[in-house]
């Protein structure tokens, strides 16, 4: 018998522990990382050792660097060269020797420290002596929605000048595995040193964030903090070093089973219907969260990093990401044309009887209905619908709009089992009456909106109906209250009125 023969489909939400590895948390930021103990529980419960597992919108690498570790070849695609650029950095860190990494954070302490001190304290006159001596990247236009117009201005002359001259000598480095090791923690610097930073009220000043990550623009901070910048970067060399740690400890412990250590690491940075042309029916096992369309231009997002490190995408690139809006003002109608005939491709590349894992969640039930068409069209059955609710990455949107805002995901795992179907959508459906009957079902329990929101969807579909699901957030919040419902605005869940709490309710 087949060994796919005997996968069950995961039928339960696994809980995300976010933290737990260094490899993916502390060493670069990025937008919309997935858990990995999450991603690795999938990974090895559909695919095997030597397998091949892919994801096409690999973000920053969590799926195939986690199936590299688990001794399948991990396959990372993204067009967006940032991502690509911490997913390589992240993998690469299983070359080379702990000790060259320390020995070249020595070094460029030695080198860098003291100059970027005389940097900090320099007056006007001297500073532009100073950059005149350093090679600052060019200074390109930013998004239009920038609060400044071009790059350089997201900067003080201070940080300008000093990331300029850790770089120089990063640059310098002998050892390649460590020079890319101390690159990666130098880029990770720049989402703290840059006038976008804000400290969080009433905590350290290091411990805030960058408005590129929970606006999702460049605004520049009321009141910017300088961070110190040697320490900043030597705090992020630090995050490198535990993670080259973590995985080199990971990579022994393989060593040390029958099987040994044999993972691979291979990346790709083409559009995903390219892809498909290269990989086609040559995939074991597809993980995939793809862009959700609206709020997160990445490309524009990460011109501050991609201007660095020369990175800068062709026009051409730019028109192919899967978004909406963004500096191009890409439209909805070819976001959705584009999402369904990513998923396809996503099914061209699997063999027959593996499986494919979406992730995803949003309002527009166009989103959900492109990706079900296709993978339905295309003979991929739908075989578990599991909501990811309760671990929420809280951006300023979500803040602002609680109830209303979707901040879990639901995981959509599809067998391509090679049945094509026609898909019928456009019978009745009536959503008030499905809504209650979910509550109805769940009065004693604590109930994320994202759970309701993502159950209609699926019963709607299930009933050939998904045309019919058409509810505003405002409506969607309004019905959970009439049943008599009441949102906890401080641990985010939905909770049944009983007659009892009612006043302490109404006082919160």
């Amino acid at each position: 018998m087949d060994q796919y023969d005997n996968i069950q489909p995961i039928e339960a939400s696994i809980k995300a522990s976010r933290q737990s590895a260094k490899r993916h948390y502390g060493v670069h930021p990025y937008f919309t990382r997935r858990p990995p103990n999450v991603v690795r529980k999938y990974i090895l419960h559909y695919s095997k050792e030597n397998d091949c597992v892919l994801d096409p919108f690999g973000g920053s690498g969590v799926t195939a660097i986690e199936a590299f570790l688990e001794n399948r070849t991990g396959i990372q695609n993204d067009i967006n060269p940032l991502a690509n650029f911490i997913a390589q950095g992240i993998a690469d860190l299983e070359k080379g020797n702990l000790s060259d990494y320390q020995e070249a954070l020595n070094l460029l302490k030695d080198r860098c420290a003291r100059r970027i001190s005389e940097v900090i304290s320099a007056d006007e006159h001297h500073l532009r002596s100073i950059q005149n001596s350093v090679d600052l990247p060019k200074d390109i236009k930013l998004p239009s929605n920038s609060d400044v117009s071009n790059f350089r201005a997201l900067f003080t002359s201070s940080q300008l000048i000093s990331l300029s001259i850790l770089k120089e000598e990063i640059d310098k480095l002998e050892n390649r595995y460590a020079k890319n090791g101390m690159l990666l923690a130098w880029s990770a610097s720049l989402s703290k040193l840059n006038k976008t930073f804000l400290s969080a009220k009433g905590r350290l000043e290091s411990r805030g964030g960058s408005s590129i990550f929970s606006i999702y623009r460049y605004k520049i901070a009321k009141d910017p903090v300088e961070l110190p910048i040697w320490n900043t970067f030597h705090e992020r060399a630090l995050n490198i070093i535990e993670a080259k740690m973590e995985i080199d400890n990971a990579i022994e412990l393989k060593k040390r089973t029958n099987n040994g250590w044999h993972g691979k690491f291979k990346l790709y940075h083409i559009d995903v219907e390219e892809l498909s042309d290269k990989l086609k029916n040559s995939v074991d096992y597809i993980f995939t969260d793809p862009p959700y369309g609206g709020h997160i231009s990445y490309l524009d997002l990460s011109t501050m990093w991609n201007s660095w490190l020369g990175f800068n995408p062709e026009l051409s690139t730019r028109k192919k990401e899967l978004i909406v809006g963004g500096e191009l003002r890409l439209s909805e109608e070819m976001y959705v044309k584009r999402l369904g005939d990513g998923i396809r491709s996503c099914i061209r590349m699997l063999k027959k009887d593996r499986w494919l894992s979406i992730v995803f969640q949003h309002w527009n039930i166009d989103y959900f209905k492109a990706i079900l068409t296709a993978c339905s069209e295309e003979g991929a059955e739908l075989k578990a619908a599991i909501p990811q609710v309760g671990d929420t990455i809280w951006s300023m949107h979500k803040k602002k709009n609680k109830q209303s805002v979707l901040a879990g995901e639901l995981i959509l795992t599809f067998l391509n089992s090679g049945k094509k179907i026609q898909t019928v959508t456009n019978k009745s459906f009536d959503i008030y009456k499905s809504m209650g009957r979910i509550l109805s079902q769940h009065e004693s329990e604590k109930l994320y909106g994202e759970f309701i929101f993502n159950r209609l969807v699926i019963e709607a579909w299930n009933n050939s109906a998904i045309d019919s699901l058409k509810i505003s957030p405002d409506e969607f919040v309004k019905q959970i209250e009439k049943y008599g419902w009441f949102y906890d605005i401080e641990k985010h869940y939905w909770i049944k009125h009983q007659e009892s709490d009612l006043p302490l309710l109404m006082h919160r």
